[in-house]
């Protein structure tokens, strides 16, 4: 199956996350968190077929890495996958949101000369602006909506803007990210671990955790297990053309 959103350079074991990828089979988005880790990370999967490496720069980050966007610059046109990207209005966070705005807007623009990219977006506690930035450059490329938590208008609002949704393993331990899962529609729905940092029981999780989201997808969507796998295979298709692209 997939996970697209997985931090494979910031894992303390290279060798169980790439075992992981390459036993599995799946469809793996290895997000980055600065431009400036891109090289490096793409190296470290080079020899997973079904590995792709996105450019990213972390809305966490943006204010200490904004020096950086012209390396973003740079690398763009070498892949078709960006992010970690997006608005992060947490406490510690908010305060530099007009470099975080300066960063994501900039990335958009930059995505908005190519045809093809497909972002994957941070949102914590500022998603009215992300999506304000999302219509603001409706060229930038296909949004994929990361751990998404909002609310139902908002939900809404996305699905018109485009935007696809990764849910992860961790999502399932959260009323209010139950919730949300039950706006999305199906045919918008990816999987994702957001791993290392998503944890379960303590342990890191591995693209091969995703499996239980399709578990639970199968019980939500009142469908057999056969049919929500199906479902997901063909939003990954449509998305990334997958069978020509990934």
């Amino acid at each position: 199956m997939m996970d697209l959103h997985c931090h494979v350079d910031l894992y303390p074991d290279y060798g169980k996350v790439l075992s992981n990828i390459e036993d599995s089979g799946f469809y793996v988005l290895s997000v980055t968190t600065v431009p400036s880790a891109y090289e490096g990370t793409t190296k470290l999967t080079c020899g997973l077929k079904k590995c792709r490496t996105a450019l990213g720069l972390h809305p966490q980050l943006a204010h200490k890495r904004k020096n950086e966007l012209p390396l973003f610059d740079r690398f763009a046109s070498d892949t078709r996958f960006i992010g970690e990207i997006g608005l992060d209005g947490s406490r510690g966070y908010r305060e530099h949101m007009e470099d975080q705005l300066m960063v994501f807007n900039h990335v958009l623009k930059t995505c908005e000369l190519y045809n093809d990219k497909i972002l994957t977006i941070h949102s914590l506690n500022a998603v009215d602006e992300v999506l304000a930035c999302l219509r603001n450059h409706p060229r930038a490329g296909t949004p994929i909506l990361h751990w998404f938590l909002a609310k139902k208008k908002q939900v809404v609002e996305a699905v018109g803007l485009g935007c696809y949704f990764s849910i992860g393993p961790a999502m399932l331990t959260s009323k209010r990210a139950k919730s949300v899962i039950a706006w999305i529609p199906r045919d918008r729905v990816l999987l994702e671990t957001d791993g290392p940092f998503a944890q379960l029981d303590g342990q890191p999780l591995y693209p091969s955790d995703t499996s239980t989201v399709i578990n639970y997808l199968a019980v939500e969507w009142d469908v057999s297990l056969d049919i929500a796998y199906d479902q997901l295979k063909t939003n990954l298709i449509h998305l990334l053309d997958v069978e020509k692209n990934f």
